[in-house]
């Protein structure tokens, strides 16, 4: 081929060449915005697994036993035992029903009135209550140099009945007390409350404060 041809043929490759540049770069500039901007370039090919999740027990429920000393006012203490039930709304929130008896006597006024206020030397007087909680000061208490144990310090307050000598007598309670975690599903449990009521029994209307310390097992379901 001439050289004249040579140099012929090479001008109009390059002109080609340089005409169709631009349009692919343009297409591959489409083909680019066309493209989510979030789409993963490697695809991994991972076997997904069907993972059974275990279920925890949420131990909101709680059922406990007590026992302590009831003092009713103006007729000394005695010793108490009762039931409680309770149940945890949040961390920080619980409600409990509590149902106790314990014995009253009108013994200190036998010795200066004969045949005393009671029908009986001894009467029983029963209670029941529901009640709000509020758990102010959650934390640990340490038992022993290495071990700790979860605690809390509540507050509580209710509304409930108290039954004495056949009267039934609409009664507040309100205290504070301490529950020491041993386990998920075991606690001890101190408790410090005063009952207000009123009664008329040595002959007017009285507004009494019986307070109450008792010392309690809970279990956690």
């Amino acid at each position: 081929m001439p050289t004249t041809h040579k140099l012929l043929v090479s001008s109009l490759l390059a002109a080609v060449t340089l005409c169709t540049a631009p349009g692919a770069r343009a297409a591959d500039e489409k083909d680019k915005d066309n493209k989510p901007a979030n789409e993963q370039v490697i695809v991994p090919q991972v076997d997904r697994r069907n993972v059974k999740v275990p279920k925890f027990p949420s131990r909101d429920f709680e059922l406990g036993l007590f026992t302590g000393t009831y003092g009713t006012e103006s007729f000394g203490s005695s010793s108490v035992s009762g039931l409680r039930l309770g149940y945890h709304i949040t961390e920080d929130f619980f409600v409990e029903g509590v149902y106790a008896r314990t014995k009253v006597s009108d013994e200190n006024y036998r010795q200066i009135l004969p045949g005393g206020i009671f029908p009986s030397g001894s009467e029983t007087l029963s209670y029941y209550n529901l009640s709000l909680g509020w758990n102010a000061l959650p934390g640990e208490i340490f038992i022993w140099r290495n071990t700790a144990k979860a605690s809390a310090l509540y507050l509580i307050g209710g509304i409930g009945n108290t039954k004495f000598l056949e009267q039934r007598k609409q009664t507040i309670n309100y205290g504070v007390g301490s529950r020491v975690l041993f386990a998920d599903w075991f606690a001890l449990q101190i408790d410090v409350r005063d009952h207000m009521f009123t009664y008329d029994l040595l002959g007017r209307r009285k507004s009494t404060h019986n307070i109450e310390f008792t010392l309690g097992t809970t279990f956690f379901f």
